[in-house]
């Protein structure tokens, strides 16, 4: 009875002091993880257009992705350079498409036999919209009008005064390392450019859907607001396609429309000074929020 007694005091003890069994420790951290991660896996099928070793990365004319993303071309990244090994453009392949809610990559690349292979698709009728001049650093940027998240008309020259910087997305896009990103990276900027001290108080984020058929301004506002978007300094905005597309080839972005309707891409984000000169131009998705921001404080200056 006293052992028994002993036995009861102990395991009381134990439990106060959080020493009690624990069994179910690990599997709610793996809960935990799973949740934080939300890892989705597919199986696509594609042919492959560009392969970039130095970028770890192959540009892929992809089915679509039932669920989850209709048919594009898109570059995707590898974690390992040898899963591009003996790729070249127009092959046919399988592979597995790997997306978290921050990043996306694909693995498990197998070229499909050569009866499946196929030459090279063309990109797709690139708009062109009027002609245009592709800007150089210094150039001032022509007046481009838009219709922003709350259907009022803004023009990029109203901007002119304070720092603008422009970046280009269509809200239908999933894949984490393309439209979502840019859209992250503006709003990590939008935080630190709040929350900054110094001579760069002017300034404004103008992001631009190149789907105006779909992204209305009900449906930019409410994308929008998932990246807590400040008005006052960020807005989201489309407009005709002669205007979306003359700037975005004057910057470098190209989009269209393949034969089944659905969106392709690359991705440009670009800086304008006070005076409205052209700064600088990001290309891809290989640059960081810090740099961002600090071109914007050149541009300040």
């Amino acid at each position: 009875m006293f052992r028994c007694a002993l036995f009861l005091i102990a395991l009381a003890f134990l439990w106060v002091s959080g020493c009690a069994p624990s069994a179910e420790v690990p599997a709610r951290a793996n809960s935990t993880a799973s949740q934080s991660t939300n890892l989705q896996i597919f199986q696509v099928k594609g042919v492959v257009i560009n392969v970039k070793p130095n970028e770890k990365s192959v540009e892929v004319k992809h089915e679509e992705i039932p669920g989850y993303m209709p048919a594009m071309t898109m570059p995707f990244e590898v974690k390992d350079t040898n899963e591009l090994a003996g790729l070249a453009p127009g092959d046919s392949i399988l592979f597995r498409m790997l997306v978290t809610d921050t990043e996306g990559w694909i693995d498990q690349i197998r070229k499909l036999d050569a009866s499946a292979t196929n030459s090279p698709p063309a990109s797709g009728p690139i708009r062109v919209a009027r002609e245009v001049e592709p800007l150089g650093t210094g150039d001032v940027l022509p007046e481009y009008h838009f219709t922003n998240q709350f259907g009022q008309a803004i023009s990029t020259a109203q901007f002119k005064g304070g720092v603008l910087a422009v970046t280009f997305l269509f809200t239908r896009c999933p894949f984490p390392n393309f439209c979502p990103l840019m859209s992250t990276h503006f709003a990590e900027a939008q935080k630190k450019l709040l929350a900054a001290s110094g001579p760069l108080t002017n300034w404004h984020l103008l992001t631009i859907s190149f789907d105006p058929e779909f992204d209305k301004p009900d449906v930019l506002k409410a994308y929008a607001e998932r990246y807590k978007c400040d008005p006052a300094h960020w807005d989201f905005a489309t407009g005709t396609l002669i205007d979306v597309t003359a700037l975005a080839e004057q910057v470098g972005l190209n989009f269209w429309h393949d034969e089944t309707g659905n969106i392709s891409h690359n991705l440009r984000t670009v800086v304008m000074d006070a005076s409205g000169r052209l700064r600088k131009i990001f290309n891809g998705n290989q640059w960081s929020t810090d740099e961002l921001v600090e071109e914007m404080k050149k541009a300040a200056k």
